[in-house]
């Protein structure tokens, strides 16, 4: 650490939400812009602490490889099997990317995206996902769009 001595044993917590949102390293910092990745040589690999979304050093997470796989394979056959689109009436400036505060980063207002999926065996089922978080993620399929409620 720049000109601050650490005593041995002493616990450190590192401010990732700073880090992500440090306008000397991002710039515009409070901008959705995924697109500033394209051409960053910045790993995810606990060296670069510009990100640093496992952690960092000895104590990363040994599963980082592994999480990171599954994500890329969900994601993958997501874009695959599904075409998204925006439901009626709706224009992608309409789409709010701000984050309620906490632990995880969590949507202050939820993502509803219309879902088409064909099967060679079936007809095309329309699907609403709404992608609230993880672990509060509803599914519903119906025949049709009217058929919602």
């Amino acid at each position: 650490m720049q000109h601050f001595d650490i005593l041995p044993k002493t616990w450190m917590y590192v401010n990732a939400w700073a880090i992500g949102r440090d306008i000397n390293s991002w710039g515009r910092s409070h901008v959705f812009d995924p697109e500033r990745f394209m051409h960053d040589s910045i790993e995810a690999n606990g060296q670069d602490f510009k990100l640093i979304p496992f952690g960092e050093g000895r104590r990363i997470c040994p599963a980082k490889n592994l999480g990171t796989l599954m994500v890329e394979l969900v994601l993958a056959n997501l874009l695959y099997s599904f075409d998204w689109h925006l439901p009626p009436g709706m224009v992608k400036e309409d789409i709010s990317m701000e984050e309620a505060p906490g632990l995880t980063v969590n949507r202050v207002y939820a993502l509803c995206l219309m879902v088409t999926k064909c099967d060679a065996s079936t007809a095309r089922i329309k699907v609403l996902i709404r992608l609230c978080s993880l672990s509060d993620t509803l599914v519903y399929c119906m025949s049709d769009l009217n058929d919602l409620s």
